[in-house]
């Protein structure tokens, strides 16, 4: 019997199942891995956009990842919308006594546009990326992170994602320390169907990282796997749509 790899994930929920901690289990689950969360906010929330979220208090979250890590134990952490800086402070805290990868999506903007995140969240962001295995900004929230500059300012490992931008190929530049840009490009997926992307990627490397692959090949199986996930989407909902989850194998 293969014991799975512990993937712990730290983010809100998705009422509608699309993007956030349900996403994020959908993902480890067909990677094979096994996946516990820490859920820091409750949104209300469909393919249109973002209508509530409740912020949980630092204390639960806190008390949400000491249960999970002091019973079973974990190979790999995702962090994903925070929702407030004292639940950023002692999610930092927590990471500073594990020594597993972390893959850290900076979560400011929601698909639909919905802000997921204030200054003072941002603001507490720089203790999470310098603690993390990999940050994966998206168009907007690189720019609000000071560009490829700042990031590589920062002297961390991160992942700029241009699934967001508008020409015909998606060109993902993966940032290493000391190493030149590492460009993973493709033909741009036209769908409407792009709801929990960035959860999913996200979610995706770290379950490869806590298999033991390589930085630099998880996250590209982690593209395939979400490349695979955009054309299995199922169609459902008006707007931003989920992706095909259950019919993707990594």
């Amino acid at each position: 019997m293969i014991t799975p790899p512990r993937i712990l994930v730290i983010a809100g929920s998705d009422s509608s199942g699309g993007a956030g901690i349900q996403a994020d289990i959908k993902t480890i689950t067909m990677l094979g891995g096994y996946a516990m969360t820490a859920i820091t906010a409750i949104t209300a929330q469909n393919t249109l956009g973002v209508s509530a979220v409740e912020v949980l208090s630092p204390e639960l979250v806190a008390a949400q990842i000491d249960a999970c890590v002091s019973d079973i134990g974990v190979d790999a952490i995702k962090i994903g919308m925070l929702g407030s800086p004292a639940i950023a402070a002692v999610v930092a805290d927590r990471l500073e006594g594990l020594a597993v990868p972390v893959v850290f999506d900076p979560v400011m903007v929601a698909t639909s546009g919905a802000a997921l995140a204030n200054s003072e969240t941002i603001a507490a962001f720089e203790r999470l990326m310098r603690l993390s295995t990999l940050t994966t900004p998206n168009v907007a929230e690189l720019i609000a992170l000071g560009e490829h500059e700042g990031m590589v300012a920062r002297g961390i490992a991160y992942l700029a994602k241009d699934g967001d931008g508008t020409g015909e190929r998606v060109e993902d530049v993966l940032m290493l320390p000391g190493e030149p840009p590492h460009v993973m490009a493709g033909t741009r997926i036209h769908t409407a169907h792009t709801h929990g992307t960035g959860c999913t990627l996200a979610s995706a490397i770290a379950t490869y990282l806590a298999r033991g692959l390589p930085l630099s090949e998880a996250v590209d199986r982690a593209r395939l796997f979400v490349r695979s996930a955009l054309r299995a989407g199922p169609g459902f909902g008006q707007g931003n749509g989920p992706l095909g989850h259950p019919e993707t194998r990594g």
